[in-house]
């Protein structure tokens, strides 16, 4: 059995050793790329001294006045989402300006997404995401800590 000098093994944290909290953040007049960094880094974890890359250890965040969200620029005419059904011919684009009237909540949620890694631990932090267009939420129970961005 090999000694360390002065070395301490590395910390992996457990699922008991990690404290999940919720968080609400307003979402009023704030830009939309500065907001989704802060929520994906809380989602990650990446505001705890735990952090683990390849470990879900990140918190609950619930963002209200969705609709009410900034962008720079032109985004609002200029920035295009894209989808496609599978069907020939069923690329559609929407405009930003036109899906904050239809579905604020898509725009923050899809901002995040693309914050988040790309794969089943990415979908697993995505699903701790409640985003509302106005200001009620569901979440009163669990007594979310309110934070300023």
């Amino acid at each position: 059995m090999q000694k360390t000098l002065g070395m301490q093994k590395t910390f992996i944290p457990k699922d008991r050793d990690i404290k999940r909290e919720w968080y609400l953040i307003d979402a009023q007049d704030k830009i939309l790329g500065r907001l989704a960094t802060v929520v994906a880094s809380i989602l990650r974890g990446k505001n705890k001294p735990i952090y683990t890359p390849h470990i879900d250890t990140g918190d609950q965040v619930i963002v209200i006045n969705a609709a009410k969200i900034k962008v720079t620029g032109d985004k609002l005419e200029q920035k295009m989402y894209k989808y496609y059904s599978g069907y020939p011919s069923g690329q559609r684009e929407v405009k930003l300006g036109s899906l904050l009237l239809k579905k604020p909540q898509e725009v923050i949620y899809h901002a995040v997404k693309g914050m988040l890694p790309h794969n089943k631990l990415g979908s697993k932090m995505l699903k701790k995401l409640k985003v509302y267009p106005g200001k009620e939420h569901s979440q009163q129970a669990q007594e979310p800590i309110v934070l300023e961005v």
